[in-house]
């Protein structure tokens, strides 16, 4: 190997690593974003059952008092 060949190596080694590097702070900033997500998927559909039980008690209500007349 000459040293023309080495150098080109050296510097196609230098450009994995850094695009290793990239991948790995984005694959750990996408993570931390799916997380965020999925606490707030979660939240939504607690907020989304609460207004459906608060939707399905003032129904009740109403057909109660309808029944009453």
């Amino acid at each position: 190997m000459s040293q023309f060949d080495i150098q080109a190596l050296e510097q196609q080694v230098d450009e994995l690593i850094q695009i290793c590097n990239r991948l790995r702070e984005e694959n750990t900033w996408l993570r931390a974003r799916q997380a965020t997500l999925a606490d707030d998927r979660a939240q939504l559909v607690e907020k989304t059952e609460l207004a459906r039980s608060k939707v399905e008690s003032m129904i009740t209500r109403l057909k109660s008092m309808e029944d009453d007349l």
